[in-house]
């Protein structure tokens, strides 16, 4: 209204003008008129950059531009328009590939040691089933990012060069020890993902050159690694993210194609489930599985318009869901109970260049997902020394390094590429992705008040908020007693006896022994012998 009564006091003036107060205050008027309109669009787009609630329209949320609420301005050249296209990145798409290609890394390659845990039946049913809990729990948080920012935007909050992040939220919302806790879990979760993919590095290329042990294969790729303190923030993952999904997605047809070739293994055996310990640690590897939107926060505040993430995890799902399982059942098919011992698929397939091709691009998506798994913990400890509005890339990628040291360390004392992630399935990924969240949405929306007030009303398909209620409760109970409960009794005790038997800083875990240069030797002297 403001602006209108402006324009028109506007108009009028120049009416006047014209109607006898001369050129000179004609002019006046005119010039007065071009500035306002210049003032009015810059207000437009500075309002713009804001979340507004408009109401109970859930479309009312908008957010422009990346996570540090600048609009990008370009000059129009081929070179920038490229810059754009490649790095900056906003989209549903965008936040589609993150998804996707941040939730199928590594544990392609663990899965088929899951399936022999579980046997075929329950592999495939758990990973449905676990498939759709993770889409409903990053629905949830999804939904919970954008109560709290439409609050915090109602009281006036400025958002610019600040990424918000899942304690953030919490705190918020539901108090300071909410944000102990959500942080507690956050960063230990990612930490010790960014920990599997270092190991994963190792035990990958191991397969290609083996020459050098894994230990010092982990040595190299923890500095490889550290380059992605140069990466500013998931608005600039656009081309990462899409080249990821690329390369998972050509390792899994592999995976699934290479095992029908080979065909099954001769005496092949397909006992599992034989033991408690193995299934529900093949279970809780599962729920890791689909436990990946721990960076659910921080992708959508790269959005331009993050109320439209709400059912992005669930598609980017239904995707991975055609790369995990027929990958792991192809190769549990082909080899069976013998991978209870290798719980990295690549060691059983037969070396040829398709396999290396499929480590090589595994080896370069675990390093994009390294970065995803980091990058929160980056905003963490930049905010921690108070770096995090620094808008020097050097300075910030400078106070980041202390953070991949501890990665570094950690990756290198447990190397037991597949068990680590059961454990860290059930006594992390259990809190942090499945039962907080569901807690939280609970606690949040437990008034009526809130209730009525709420940005984002019941999904279509549970429009009812008592609903909504009984599903949280049921995955609550559910992660808590399967998921950490006997999920954690069995993979830690399946850890303990992984350090049992190969010792920490193991310096070759799950590797071929080396063959003695005696028998090495005497081996061509023996073949001759035989022949004669």
């Amino acid at each position: 209204m403001k602006h209108k009564e402006i324009e028109n006091d506007t108009t009028i003036g120049i009416r006047n003008a014209k109607m006898g107060n001369g050129d000179r205050a004609r002019k006046f008027w005119i010039i007065m008129r071009k500035h306002l309109e210049a003032k009015m669009s810059a207000g437009m787009r500075h309002g713009e950059e804001a979340i507004v609630p408009s109401g109970n329209d859930n479309e009312g949320v908008q957010v422009n531009g990346n996570n540090t609420g600048k609009i990008d301005e370009h000059d129009g050249s081929d070179g920038s328009k490229l810059s754009s296209f490649l790095w900056h990145g906003g989209s549903v798409w965008d936040a589609w590939f993150s998804c996707a290609s941040n939730q199928v890394a590594q544990v392609l390659l663990t899965l088929p040691y899951s399936f022999s845990q579980l046997g075929m039946l329950s592999g495939i049913v758990l990973q449905i089933f676990y498939g759709l809990l993770g889409s409903w729990t990053a629905y949830l948080t999804s939904v919970l990012y954008v109560e709290y920012r439409a609050r915090k935007e109602k009281e006036g909050k400025n958002f610019k060069n600040h990424v918000i992040q899942w304690f953030e939220v919490l705190d918020g919302l539901l108090g300071t020890y909410w944000k102990a806790l959500g942080l507690a879990f956050n960063c230990t979760f990612l930490l010790f993902g960014s920990v599997i993919q270092l190991i994963a590095c190792a035990s990958n290329i191991y397969y290609i050159n083996d020459h050098l042990d894994k230990r010092t294969w982990t040595y190299i790729f923890g500095a490889c690694c550290a380059t992605t303190v140069f990466i500013p923030s998931f608005h600039n993952y656009r081309i990462w993210s899409f080249l990821g999904l690329g390369m998972t997605t050509y390792t899994a047809w592999y995976l699934a194609i290479a095992s029908i070739i080979h065909g099954q293994t001769e005496g092949v055996k397909h006992s599992g489930p034989t033991k408690l310990v193995l299934y529900f640690t093949g279970a809780t590897n599962i729920l890791y599985t689909f436990g990946g939107h721990a960076v659910t926060v921080e992708i959508m505040h790269a959005m331009w318009k993050p109320q439209k993430f709400k059912y992005i995890y669930l598609m980017a799902t239904l995707y991975v869901f055609t790369l995990t399982i027929p990958s792991a059942s192809a190769v549990y098919w082909a080899f069976g109970d013998e991978l209870l011992d290798h719980s990295n698929a690549f060691s059983l397939l037969p070396k040829n260049g398709w396999r290396d091709t499929a480590v090589i691009l595994m080896l370069i998506h675990q390093f994009i997902t390294f970065g995803f798994a980091c990058t929160p913990l980056y905003f963490v400890w930049e905010k921690v020394i108070g770096m995090h509005d620094t808008k020097s890339i050097c300075l910030r990628a400078l106070a980041r390094l202390p953070v991949v040291i501890p990665i570094w360390f950690l990756a290198i004392i447990f190397p037991f590429f597949g068990p680590i992630n059961s454990a860290v399935g059930a006594l992390l990924v259990s809190f942090t992705v499945y039962i907080i969240p569901s807690l939280a949405h609970m606690l949040t929306y437990r008034s009526a008040c809130a209730r009525q007030n709420a940005a984002e009303k019941p999904p279509f398909f549970l429009p009812s908020w008592a609903a909504m209620y009984v599903l949280n409760a049921f995955v609550v109970i559910w992660v808590l007693i399967v998921g950490f409960g006997f999920g954690g009794w069995a993979s830690v005790t399946n850890f303990v006896r992984q350090v049992d038997t190969f010792g920490l800083f193991a310096k070759c875990y799950q590797c071929k022994p080396p063959v003695p240069a005696a028998a090495a030797a005497h081996a061509p002297v023996s073949a001759l012998h035989h022949r004669l």
